[in-house]
This record gives structure tokens, C-alpha cells and sequence, in this order.
């Protein structure tokens, strides 16, 4: 009955962790000039795809796919760290803040480098910066997800001496 209960916990520290992680995603890239710069000519570049082509009366398909794109990326950016981060304390019964909120912002500031793969062999120091601001904005993201569901589930994560006690207790009864 234990695991239910806190399957039914995760759940809904997850419901709350994900708009929040978004949340500080939209706020971070409203407020830094570069991501600002680059959400705006990508949001230009897509209105610009989707009318060219319902001008020419083609469905906006291209629109679809890039929609399906961003979904799969935030997916990927704002459920899968705090979901992973919140199974491995689980079963690890680990219950600090630390492990909520700087896993969190480890694995998601750590998404995009490994699905990149290898670094690539010259960039310039302009690319760098923007890659660095982008990865403290993800790990800020991260972060905060994973500290609301810390505030969730995560502070009474696994089995405790006393729940294996009573469970033992339980089913010995």
C-alpha cells in the first residue's frame, strides 16, 4: 500500500514540478537577450514557413513538424529530469535537497550535450558564451523543478526504518 501511495506522491509532485520548470524556462528566455534574440527570429522563421505555405495553398505541415519537435524537446527538457531524479531517490531513499534540485539541473543542463554527442571540433568564443548561458539557464530550470518536487515527495522519499518495520510487522500480522 506504501508503494501506491507514494506512486500517487510522484505523480503529483511531477504535475507540479513540470509547469514550474516551464515557467522559469519562459521567464529565463524572455529575459536573457540571446535566447530572447534567437525565440524570436525562430517564432518569426516558423509564422514565415506556415504562411508561405498556406499562401501557396499547401497544408501547413511544416508547422505540424516543428510544433512536434518543440513538444518532443520540452518533453524531453522539463518531464524526463525531475522524473528520473524522483525514481533514483526513490529507490535510493534519498531525501536531501541537494539531490533534487542539483540532479535535476545536472541532467537537464546535460540533455542537450549528450543528444549533440562529441563537441564540435571550432567554435567561436560568441557560440561558446551563448552555450554556456543556455546550459545555467537549463540548470536553473532543472533545478527548480526538482526542488518542487523535492518539496513534494521528495522529502519523505523511500522506505524509512520505521515504514520497513511496519511493513514487516504487517505482513508477519
Amino acid at each position: 500500500m506504501h508503494v501506491l501511495g507514494r506512486l500517487f506522491l510522484g505523480a503529483f509532485a511531477l504535475l507540479l514540478a513540470v509547469p514550474v520548470g516551464a515557467a522559469i524556462l519562459v521567464l529565463a528566455l524572455l529575459v536573457d537577450p540571446t535566447a530572447n534574440a534567437w525565440l524570436t527570429g525562430g517564432a518569426l522563421a516558423g509564422v514565415d514557413m506556415a504562411l508561405s505555405d498556406l499562401s501557396a495553398g499547401l497544408p501547413p505541415e511544416g508547422l505540424v513538424i516543428l510544433i512536434a519537435g518543440l513538444a518532443q524537446a520540452l518533453f524531453v527538457l522539463l518531464f524526463v529530469p525531475p522524473a528520473l531524479v524522483g525514481f533514483a531517490g526513490e529507490v535510493f531513499s534519498r531525501r536531501g535537497l541537494l539531490w533534487y534540485g542539483a540532479g535535476g539541473g545536472l541532467l537537464t543542463a546535460a540533455f542537450p550535450w549528450l543528444a549533440r554527442g562529441a563537441a564540435r571540433p571550432e567554435a567561436s568564443p560568441g557560440l561558446l558564451a551563448a552555450e554556456a548561458r543556455l546550459t545555467l539557464i537549463l540548470f536553473v530550470v532543472g533545478a527548480s523543478a526538482g526542488l518542487v518536487y523535492w518539496l513534494v515527495a521528495g522529502r519523505s522519499a523511500g522506505f524509512s526504518r520505521t515504514d520497513q518495520r511496519a511493513d514487516q510487522h504487517a505482513a508477519g500480522a
